[in-house]
């Protein structure tokens, strides 16, 4: 959804790429890149395009759910480790690194973090009516928040979207 609306913000389109494994749309400050293979495996699609283009972990920002931050919530970090995540475990294994940034945005619903086997049907199922409006404020802050990292740099990026957003926030779209 994040990949989606930068793609929107900055007039790219996606097509498939095989040699990618994925969507691409390139974009004049670099290439947005969704994944084909499971999840599990995105790390091949991410490696491939970022050797192709000779694009370092450090220079790749990964944008992913969280299933322990509250719905639409951000955190970006500069690196880290894949923290039980199994598309996080195939970038950190292809790339060969846990040296990569990344954009978490929460998807724990109103209760949580789901136990058991309903984490898999709440990681893989869609939003319920009620979290949409909730969801798409994360879902524009998200896209804001990669925008200033790459106007601003991550530094500026964290600290204006690691904080709690208001609870009636306007979308801010960063010049």
């Amino acid at each position: 959804m994040v990949l989606d609306e930068l793609a929107s913000r900055f007039g790219a389109s996606f097509t498939e790429e095989r040699r990618w494994h994925g969507l691409a749309a390139k974009f004049a400050g670099g290439w947005l890149l969704k994944p084909l293979t499971f999840m599990n495996d995105s790390g091949r699609s991410a490696a491939a395009l970022a050797r192709f283009h000779k694009i370092t972990p450090a220079e790749t920002l990964v944008i992913h759910d969280d299933v322990d931050l509250p719905l639409g919530s951000l955190r970006l970090r500069l690196a880290g480790s894949a923290a039980g995540h199994n598309g996080l475990k195939s970038l950190i294994r292809h790339f060969g690194t846990e040296s990569f940034p990344r954009l978490k945005v929460g998807i724990a619903a109103g209760a949580g973090r789901p136990a058991g086997g309903r984490l898999v049907g709440h990681v893989l199922g869609g939003f319920r009516p009620e979290e949409q409006a909730e969801i798409q404020i994360g879902v524009q802050r998200a896209a804001d928040a990669v925008i200033l990292a790459l106007r601003s740099g991550l530094g500026a990026a964290m600290n204006l979207f690691n904080q709690k957003p208001p609870v009636n926030p306007p979308t801010q779209t960063p010049r």
